[in-house]
């Protein structure tokens, strides 16, 4: 634990998600952050999906891709529930071992940390995902963000 051995920090929260995805507070104004948990994995956002894509098995980016937009169209997909997310705004996909604090900050050696926008508009959105094996060679992690219902 990285906490103050009182009180987990987020790093902390983040690492405790058991689940595919999973919603945390961070900071101390009550925000919330999105984990996409399990196990670590190249991401990236689809923002016509509102999918964060996965790359667990695959042999190109085109193939990961086609293979993550026949499991978003396939009405058999399986998905695991995984909480409602409250947003203020549009977000940032970042590595959790990052501080949100630090993200602007260079890096002593040079250097910014990676992230990415997620333009979501503020509101409340349904948390779903899965783990998918789309065919031979491609294995696709989505985490989707659907509008929840008031």
């Amino acid at each position: 634990m990285t906490g103050d051995a009182t009180a987990p920090d987020d790093y902390d929260r983040a690492c405790a998600v058991d689940d595919l995805a999973g919603v945390i507070a961070v900071g101390e104004d009550g925000a919330q952050a999105l984990v996409l948990a399990d196990e670590p994995a190249t991401s990236c956002y689809l923002p016509d999906r509102r999918a964060f894509l996965r790359w667990l098995a695959a042999d190109s980016e085109a193939g990961l891709k086609a293979a993550a937009e026949a499991v978003l169209e396939d009405p058999a997909t399986e998905w695991e529930e995984c909480g409602t997310w409250v947003l203020d705004g549009p977000a940032v996909l970042m590595d959790s071992a990052e501080a949100g604090s630090e993200l602007g900050v260079e890096y002593p050696g040079g250097g910014m940390p990676e992230q990415a926008p997620v333009p979501l508009s503020a509101g409340r959105w349904r948390v779903r995902a899965t783990h998918t094996k789309a065919d031979e060679e491609n294995w696709v992690g989505l985490v989707q963000v659907l509008p929840a219902e008031s």
